[in-house]
């Protein structure tokens, strides 16, 4: 039994000195350490100093004793670590140099997918609008040719009879077809 109890307790003080700790670099030029490796994945590890050296220096290796996810204040009074960067994203305002969660990037997948549809269906419907105009100016610069060029022109009345177009029916049809043409056809 006192053997077991030994084994437990030094597989318990090992377990420290086998965790690794890592450094790095803030967006504010802040050291900051931690057990975790940092969002943006430059960072170095840091091997913890043994026990009987003398301890380094505070800026350096962060206190042995203290837990590693608390965040020590800096001198400008800001709060630096991992807990400072969580309280942030959860406030809101995500931090630019953390990588983007999963739902944040399908979301904004989503958004640009809607945006290129919307844009697409927005072109498409101006190439319908710009063919319809041109089929419409072609048939009115058609119309305009065979009026003047034509001697005699019949039309079909509400009867189903043919009668013939006068010269002065001509002339206005042929000033209607001009004016839609410099209105629309530029």
């Amino acid at each position: 039994m006192r053997r077991l109890s030994l084994l437990v307790l030094s597989m318990i003080l090992a377990l420290p000195a086998a965790a690794q700790v890592y450094q790095w670099r803030d967006a504010q030029g802040r050291i900051n350490y931690s057990d975790t490796p940092p969002p943006a994945g430059a960072a170095k590890t840091v091997k913890p100093a043994a026990r009987s050296q003398a301890p380094a220096p505070a800026n350096d290796v962060p206190d042995q004793a203290a837990d590693a996810g608390t965040q020590k204040p800096a001198a400008d009074g800001n709060a630096q670590g991992t807990a400072g960067e969580a309280g942030k994203s959860a406030a809101g305002k995500a931090d630019p140099s953390k990588p983007k969660t999963m739902t944040e990037k399908e979301t904004e997948f989503r958004q640009r997918r809607v945006a290129v549809a919307e844009a697409e269906a927005k072109a498409e419907k101006e190439r319908q609008k710009a063919a319809e105009l041109a089929r419409s100016c072609s048939e009115a610069r058609a119309q305009i040719v065979g009026l003047q060029n034509s001697r005699r022109i019949s039309r079909y009345n509400s009867e189903g009879q043919r009668e013939l177009v006068s010269g002065t029916e001509r002339t206005a049809e042929i000033d209607r077809s001009q004016q839609y043409l410099d209105q629309n056809c530029k």
